[in-house]
């Protein structure tokens, strides 16, 4: 083979192995992505039930009726790498959302009131309980809000397609965890947590309200779009928008777990 030829098959197999090369490079990237994802922000919630334990079926078998539960809710930024917490008006939001989702989608638990709890720290786990005695709840659902942030360089562009404008792009990733605990005994009947992830773009300086700042929800509905009312309030927006798709996807979790208890228990009581 004549060396114009041989240089000629191998410039092709360049061509045809950058972009498999580009693509498996892609893969590899998308994968660790998605085992940092998996794990961010930490699970907040162990930390503020201390050493409570798991409820068993012949221990937290659900009473005929409803179970009666206040909610409490607990915004974390004690974490490293934490964002800062959301604003009053959007926890209160989440508390009034959450509470009528479980009442609705979980029938057998009846959150009764949103407890308004100040200074609740990581260990408290009885300071927890005593709200429940304080109330003459049977249950106490504890519900932790925690996200992780990171913000870099990125260039924005103009309609999407031309004119680069320098600007930042922040992640948010979100956690909605809850437990649900039997007051007397302090044993954790139920658990189930939702994540989350959103991102804000925004320019280097406002003033390109037509199309930035913007946040995406990623990964899960990258085509949607939000557009925060301020340039200045955008951050806390990101947080809002990522937290509610956490709390969404919580309700959803809390309603297998509670299929999968009630499917163990009726088993055992079968054998």
């Amino acid at each position: 083979m004549s060396r114009d030829a041989r240089e000629t098959i191998e410039a092709q197999d360049v061509k045809i192995m950058r972009p498999l090369t580009r693509h498996f490079a892609l893969g590899l990237v998308m994968l660790t992505l998605g085992a940092c994802a998996s794990a961010t922000p930490p699970s907040r919630l162990g930390a503020y039930l201390g050493d409570m334990p798991l409820g068993t079926a012949e221990g937290t078998a659900a009473a005929p009726g409803q179970m009666r539960a206040g909610l409490v809710l607990v915004t974390d930024a004690s974490a490293p790498d934490a964002a800062p917490g959301l604003p009053d008006e959007a926890v209160n939001r989440v508390g009034d959302t959450l509470r009528e989702q479980i009442n609705r989608f979980l029938p057998s638990i009846r959150i009764e009131s949103v407890i308004a709890v100040d200074g609740v720290l990581p260990g408290e786990s009885a300071k927890l309980l005593a709200l429940a005695a304080k109330h003459s709840l049977d249950y106490l659902a504890v519900a932790v809000l925690s996200s992780t942030e990171v913000e870099y360089p990125m260039a924005l562009f103009l309609g999407w397609t031309s004119h680069m404008q320098p600007g930042y792009r922040r992640d948010n990733w979100s956690l909605a965890e809850l437990a649900l605990l039997e007051a007397k005994s302090g044993r954790v009947v139920l658990r189930a947590e939702g994540r989350a992830m959103a991102s804000l773009d925004r320019p280097a300086a406002p003033g390109i309200n037509q199309w930035y700042p913007v946040i995406y929800l990623r990964p899960q509905d990258p085509e949607r779009r939000v557009w925060p009312p301020t340039y200045v309030g955008a951050p806390n927006t990101l947080r809002v928008v990522a937290m509610n798709q956490a709390v969404k996807r919580l309700v959803i979790n809390l309603q297998d777990a509670w299929i999968q208890k009630r499917e163990i228990e009726l088993s055992q009581t079968r054998s």
